[in-house]
Parts: C-alpha cells; structure tokens; sequence
C-alpha cells in the first residue's frame, strides 16, 4: 500500500493543454478579404480538408493548402482566403 501512495505521489503533474491556434485577422466587413496570418504560427495541425489559397511573402503568385492552419504554418504565408486557388 505504500508502495502504490509512493508511486502516486512522485507522478508528474497532468501537461497543460496545447495553445489555441492563432487568431485570424480579417476586415470584418469583407467576408471575402484575406485572412492575415498572426503569430503564433501553429507548429501541428489536424488533418481537416478545407481548401485555401494563401499569398506568399515577396511573391506575386498564390499557393493551395489543406487548409488555414497548414497555411499559417508555412513561414513564407502571409494571408490567405478560403476556397481553393483559381
């Protein structure tokens, strides 16, 4: 019994859990505007399939992702609008 009361007590608190993904910026009279990218980037994402098309730093051209927070984890992404590239 004290054994068990032993193993118990030296246990390691529960991990806190993992942070909210970061926070859209939108203009929010323009439901088509891009979405910004705020910090922090997400580092893992779910594998949810909602297609986007994101803006890359310095470049003129557009890149589909799986989805925003794939989109957001990628350095390079600036914004991003819902819906797959045209």
């Amino acid at each position: 019994m004290l054994a068990v009361a032993t193993l118990f007590a030296c246990a390691a608190p529960p991990s806190p859990p993992p942070e909210s993904p970061p926070a859209e910026v939108r203009a929010p009279s323009d439901p088509d505007a891009p979405v910004a990218c705020a910090p922090p980037r997400p580092e893992v994402c779910t594998m949810i399939y909602a297609p986007v098309c994101a803006t890359l730093a310095g470049e003129m051209s557009q890149t589909q992702y799986s989805s925003p927070c794939n989109a957001c984890a990628d350095d390079r992404v600036v914004a991003y609008r819902e819906g797959a590239c045209e």
